[in-house]
């Protein structure tokens, strides 16, 4: 067994073609007993059947193999486990000859509470507590429901029985052809899958009910929920019955199982699943409901429900050799869905939000501790890791980038001939590239592996000159210091007009573009604005020369620019500030011209920019830490007084989001009268929970507003606040409430805020909101709040993707090389292999987030500039 250990891969030796798996779960002893038979191909000969297995005990003398087409039955003279390589070896006294054979074991498993593999949840019937059964096996779990070959390249279909209580709905991938009832229990047989990995296959046993419909292709899909919630199922299944269809002939491909089922399960780790046919969902994630969920949880519910379906074709019906290629499937996902999201609720500028997405790839790809959006992944405990904005966000933002280069219909063409040509398939990023070229006759390879090979991105430097501009790429790093990365970056411009626009590549570290061909007149030329990567469509920064850089602010002062530019220009002045290559007054000056501003995405943006000024201002020169935070809220008040606390009959759906956003902001940076008006609408809600003085939308600025006042000696808002939270069952309010609790400014009432966190009433999933939403006067206490759990929290959550947010969240905030120096000490005695790239870029932000500070508070003059903005007006 010793020559298999440490191998990233299983051997080729053999390779599975069909499963045949029957699954008997006990959902009161939390247990399960399985049979399986594999129908494989031995291709080479081999003593030697590797394949993977976790958490499962093999039933003694249950394993056996014959050849397809003989009686001879082999039965291995050794069957190893390797619980770390999670490797089940069975060796035969003399070689398996190639050629097909079955393969069978017997086995036993826990229901386990970590969520991963074949795990409980629970729910309430009529006030009593029951456990349901559910798969999640992406991206290395399905090995801890049964013995197979888990990885994403070994294909196969599969023929899945289930034993369950004759009252529970028993669910897999496709549909049910038979159920044979036995007293107290009942047998579900399903369809034989077509072709797919293993980390797609998916059963649910448990109490639901369900709606459905049908899509104008002819799909039937449902939406599953808790007994008694099926209202709140309606939005997904309207988004996914217009879905479907939409990708079918994006696509060029019919959806090609007989039915889609979408279910919310109560406990669940991720957002959503995308298995074949069966996709779970997290509550929060598929469920609406009209009167209580805000207009940001249904926009998060068709973006995620369009999100798994889209994986339905790329990734599903076409599927990554190895995890090396994850980004195949999440960024494509990604992009997808807001390309169906713009489809269905065009008023939402869908694209216009997508600049979010971006920004989110920016934070982490400018660390010189991000990787490669193409990253080696040679061990099952290193996936996890990778399921992050780099894979999610910057693979979706490549793809827009290239979209916008080739052009949307030529990408099109090209992901038509990609599906047919690998459905059924698995492909990696060099065949996409390849049938991409093909289509486009552009060198596809070329343009895009200096973005996928390498970590990173760059920044491109704009200078004028006396008839052009002059442009230099370098690679950005969010700490400052020199790059050595270089890329082939497609340059979009505008000279003063969105009519007037040029296109290039800048192939080189420096390149430039000659104005004079705009044919300007010379009077207009002169103070004419020049913005490039025009729409924020491609991955790069800019950095502008003082000369343009004022031009722009003017510009965005008249309302010249669309609003995807103005959010590009505030983000990229933002990321140059906080690396330490522009002043902060820069920044401030840029800040200022956004007084008016009333985009939704554009004020989000300069929310969380403010945000984070407010926190290295404070940190910085604390003297200057009021006039900074009413300079803020100064911005703001333009359009919080053009929203109010109320609906607008009419109002679009981005006003409804923005309502919450702006008010919640206001709160936290110490505006008294919103305050005060929270603590009023709440205390009327404690009263009256139908009045309409508290709309979901406007629910979590009152939530904070009520924790901003609680001390520790008065916590009977706070016990208010805990008493909504137990009353309701819909997991967005809870989510909601969770966020908040800890934003007192006492340390006390955080720290009895993450205590609460861990507590039976909070479910594994969500205990990491409460980290979220801790206040800065807080930071300390949720630090030594989590080394004091840590045993806990490494045992609950430490074997999955979950424990990253633990981690990122508790060191997030401080702004001192001597706390960065306290957590790197920490972690170096408490190494978790899915934790450590965490764990090296939380400590490099730190570092960044100090040196920021460093600099501010070196900076001169910038107490007066402060003074003076904090007291102008819009």
């Amino acid at each position: 067994m010793e020559q298999f250990k440490g191998l990233p891969r299983l051997p080729t030796t053999a390779v599975p073609r069909r499963y045949e798996l029957e699954l008997r779960p006990d959902l009161d002893a939390c247990k399960f007993d399985g049979k399986l038979t594999i129908t494989l191909d031995v291709v080479e000969e081999t003593k030697y059947l590797v394949l993977n297995s976790a958490d499962l005990v093999i039933k003694d003398k249950s394993v056996w193999l014959r050849g397809k087409d003989t009686t001879k039955v082999l039965v291995p003279s050794n069957v190893g486990l390797d619980a770390e390589d999670e490797i089940l070896v069975l060796e035969f006294e003399e070689a398996l000859p190639r050629g097909k054979a079955i393969l069978g074991i017997e086995f036993q498993g826990t229901l386990n509470d970590q969520m991963k593999g074949f795990y409980r949840s629970t729910y309430l019937i009529n006030g009593e507590k029951r456990n349901m059964a559910v798969t999640q096996f992406e991206p290395a779990d399905a090995r801890r429901c049964f013995p197979c070959w888990d990885e994403p390249v070994c294909k196969a279909t599969f023929k899945i029985t289930v034993q369950a209580p004759v009252d529970r709905v028993v669910l897999s991938n496709m549909p049910s052809i038979e159920e044979k009832i036995d007293g107290a229990s009942k047998t579900v047989s399903f369809e034989e899958s077509p072709l797919m990995s293993t980390y797609l296959v998916a059963i649910v046993v448990g109490e639901f009910d369900y709606i459905e419909g049908t899509s104008a292709a002819g799909n039937k899909v449902r939406v599953y929920t808790e007994v008694g919630k099926t209202s709140q199922g309606k939005f997904a299944l309207d988004v996914a019955l217009l879905t479907l269809p939409f990708y079918a002939k994006y696509f060029g491909t019919p959806y090609s199982l007989p039915k889609l089922d979408m279910i919310a399960i109560p406990d669940f780790s991720a957002g959503a699943m995308e298995n074949y046919g069966l996709v779970t969902y997290r509550e929060t994630a598929l469920l609406y409901d009209e009167k209580h969920s805000a207009a940001a949880n249904k926009q998060r519910v068709a973006i995620v429900v369009a999100h798994e379906l889209a994986h339905q074709w790329f990734g599903n019906l076409v599927t990554m050799e190895w995890w090396t290629h994850l980004w195949l499937n999440e960024g494509f996902a990604t992009w997808v869905s807001y390309l169906a999201a713009d489809h269905l609720f065009p008023e939402w500028k869908i694209w216009t939000q997508f600049t979010d997405q971006t920004m989110e790839a920016f934070r982490l790809d400018g660390l010189v501790e991000s990787h490669p959006i193409e990253v080696e992944v040679h061990h099952a405990s290193q996936i996890d890791e990778i399921f992050d904005a780099i894979s999610y966000l910057k693979g979706a933002s490549l793809i827009r980038m290239l979209e916008s280069y080739l052009g949307a219909q030529c990408f099109q063409k090209g992901l038509v001939s990609y599906i047919k040509r690998y459905a059924c398939k698995n492909a990696r990023t060099e065949d996409l590239w390849a049938v991409l070229s093909e289509e486009s006759g552009e060198s596809v390879n070329e343009l895009m592996d200096s973005w996928t090979k390498q970590k990173g991105y760059p920044v491109v430097i704009a200078k004028r000159t006396d008839d052009g501009l002059e442009l230099e790429q370098s690679q950005y790093l969010s700490s400052g210091a020199l790059g050595d990365g270089q890329w082939v970056v497609p340059i979009t411009l505008c000279y003063g007009s969105y009519e007037v626009r040029k296109n290039a590549l800048l192939h080189g570290k420096v390149g430039g573009v000659n104005l004079s061909d705009f044919k300007l007149v010379e009077a207009s030329s002169q103070s004419s604005w020049i913005k490039l990567n025009v729409g924020q469509t491609a991955f790069y920064r800019v950095q502008y020369d003082d000369v343009i850089a004022a031009r722009l602010r003017s510009a965005i002062a008249a309302g010249l620019l669309d609003a995807t530019d103005r959010f590009g220009i505030l983000d990229d002045t933002y990321a140059l500030c906080s690396a330490c290559k522009q002043p902060l007054s820069a920044l401030l000056s840029l800040m200022d011209v956004y007084r008016q501003e009333l985009d939704y995405t554009v004020l989000s943006c300069l929310i969380n920019v403010g945000y984070k000024v407010s926190r290295v201002v404070s940190d910085a020169i604390p003297d200057s830490a009021a006039q900074v935070k009413l300079f803020i809220i100064n911005l703001l008040q333009f359009a919080a007084e053009k929203l109010g606390w109320d609906p607008i009959a009419g109002e679009s759906h981005l006003d409804a989001m923005l309502r919450g956003e702006i008010l919640t902001a206001l709160v936290a940076l110490g505006h008294e009268e919103t305050k005060q008006e929270g603590l009023k609408r709440f205390n009327i809600f404690l009263n009256d929970r139908s009045t309409q003085l508290l709309p979901a939308d406007v629910r979590k600025a009152a939530y904070v507003a009520v924790m901003r006042n609680v001390t520790a000696s008065d916590k009977s808002a706070y016990e208010s606040l805990l008493n909504v939270y137990r009353e309701t069952d819909l997991s967005q309010e809870k989510v909601r409430i969770l966020g908040s609790l800890a934003s007192s400014p006492d340390p006390s009432v955080v720290r009895e805020a993450l205590d609460f966190s861990m507590s039976p009433e909070v479910r594994n999933q969500d205990a990491v909101y409460v980290l979220f939403g801790t206040s800065s006067e807080g930071r300390e206490t949720k630090w030594l709040w989590f080394k004091e759990n840590w045993d806990l929290i490494s045992k609950r959550w430490g074997s999955g993707f979950m424990i990253t947010r633990f981690v990122s969240s508790s060191v997030s905030g401080f702004t001192t090389e001597e706390k960065a120096d306290e957590i790197q000490a920490y972690f170096s005695t408490r190494k978790i292999p899915s934790i450590e790239r965490t764990v090296s870029q939380s400590i490099e932000r730190l570092r960044i987030n100090a040196q920021w500070v460093k600099n501010v508070r070196q900076e001169k003059g910038l107490e007066d500039i402060l003074q003076e903005l904090a007291y102008r007006k819009y």
